[in-house]
């Protein structure tokens, strides 16, 4: 059977202690059946007062297969930049993605991806659902982000780039539809530090967020 399936995992708005307030988004979309699927996903944020467009983190599309049960190889192409603009720095990449359920349910997506400029860099994300309720539900996150070459206009340097966990408490309303809010801790690290403090922001932040999950 074929599904047409679309859910944005994040929609929120972020309001860190140090930072400028933003925007972010999460999406995937999907079109296929349990074993062929092809995506769309994209992460990305709108810096508030910043007078810039938002940026894409990733744009992707991707083929997916089933490789093992609840996990999916991805593969494709993607794009990172501004929307509507040029005022950001501009890249595309081939990536390839394991996504599925490590043990004890933990939600895992490892992604690789290479740049048109042969750039080598590499994310870990990860979530878990904890049932408070058959409503209310508690999902910590990471991301982790690593580099091997240092790209200096996106403030990528070599080597670990950031960490970021954050905790986000949740309210099914429906199965679609779960408003949150949570807090979260980031750091960069290393090169990608050095680019920052150079630049005159912050290698070390904490917030809190509040947003949506969508499934439509």
């Amino acid at each position: 059977m074929e599904l047409e399936t679309a859910l944005f995992d994040r929609l929120e708005y972020s309001v860190p202690d140090k930072g400028p307030e933003t925007v972010v988004w999460d999406f995937q979309g999907w079109y296929g059946g349990d074993i062929n699927r092809v995506y769309l996903k994209s992460e990305g944020e709108n810096v508030q007062g910043d007078g810039e467009d938002a940026e894409f983190e990733s744009l992707e599309l991707l083929y997916s297969r089933l490789v093992a049960d609840f996990w999916e190889l991805q593969g494709g192409v993607g794009y990172q930049g501004g929307v509507f603009s040029d005022d950001h720095a501009e890249r595309t990449y081939g990536v390839i993605s394991l996504l599925g359920l490590a043990p004890y349910r933990f939600e895992t997506d490892l992604d690789l991806r290479i740049s048109d400029e042969g750039d080598i860099s590499a994310s870990l994300e990860s979530e878990y659902d904890l049932r408070l309720t058959q409503r209310l539900y508690l999902q910590p996150r990471t991301e982790i982000a690593v580099a091997a070459s240092e790209v200096e206009e996106f403030g990528v340097g070599q080597g670990l780039n950031s960490v970021r966990a954050g905790l986000r408490l949740g309210y099914e309303v429906t199965r679609r539809f779960a408003p949150y809010v949570g807090a979260y801790w980031e750091k960069e690290y290393g090169d990608t530090a050095d680019l920052s403090r150079a630049s005159g922001d912050n290698t070390e932040d904490t917030g809190v967020v509040a947003g949506v999950r969508m499934m439509f």
